[in-house]
Formats: C-alpha cells, structure tokens, sequence
C-alpha cells in the first residue's frame, strides 16, 4: 500500500512510534533484550516512516532503517547526525529481524540467548534522542 505524504499522516506513524518505544521501556531488566531491541526497531522504523512522509514523497517501502536515515539526511540538512545516531542503534543490535528468528544466529543459538550483554537504558536514550529530532522535523512541516 502507499501512503499519501502528508503532516496528519506522518503524525499517526509518530504516535506508535511513541507507543513502541513506550512498549520498549516496559521490556526494560525483564531478560529480555532483544525484545526491547526489536520494539525499539518498529518505534525507529514508524518515526523514520513519518519524517519521509514530509517530505511529500508518496511512500511505498523502504530499504531499512539506515536507507531512510541516509535519505533523510542527504535531503534535510537539519538532520544532520541521523545516520550516525541510528548506525549507532543497529550496531547495539536494533533490528527487525535478528532479534526475533533463529536462523540469523548460528545453530543452536536463538535471538533470546543472543541479545544478554545489552545496554538497555543507552539504546532507549539514544531511541528517545532520535524520536524527537524526528518529531521535531515533522513539527516544522
């Protein structure tokens, strides 16, 4: 499906950005990191989602998080430091995938076994930090 640009639209992807980051803190010392990692993609991946959606770019899918943040960067100068911040993120393990199927990790490891040595509290102040320059970005749309 592709999404028509617009301010109302990007606003509704950054609500449940907010409310996936929400669901992430709630998963904080619950030995459950990539759980935590994984909702902390789909809050990026929303709020990435909403600042291309200002600019008026009809949507239709995307390349990842890194493609989105490099876009962005290169067409909004104001976002400078995006692809560093959400580098950063998927370096701490953030992914939609990884964190969730055992076949990214070599046999008999599972996603649950992986993810145990996380920084939890960084990887959401750095999650927080990007969602609100990209609030800020759609703010002044």
């Amino acid at each position: 499906e592709v999404l028509t640009p617009s301010v109302p639209e990007a606003l509704r992807w950054l609500c449940q950005a907010t409310n996936d980051l929400q669901a992430a803190h709630n998963d904080v010392r619950h030995c459950c990191s990539n759980w935590v990692l994984f909702k902390v993609h789909q809050a990026l991946e929303k709020a990435l989602v909403a600042a291309v959606l200002c600019c008026g770019e009809a949507f239709a899918g995307h390349g990842g998080l890194m493609d989105m943040a490099q876009r962005l960067e290169a067409e909004e100068p104001e976002l400078r430091g995006l692809v560093l911040d959400v580098q950063w993120l998927c370096d701490c393990g953030v992914d939609g995938k990884a964190t969730q199927y055992p076949n990214y990790h070599p046999f008999p490891m599972t996603p649950s076994e992986v993810f145990t040595i996380v920084d939890e509290e960084e990887v959401l102040k750095q999650a927080q930090k990007v969602l609100v320059t990209l609030k800020d970005h759609v703010g002044r749309k």
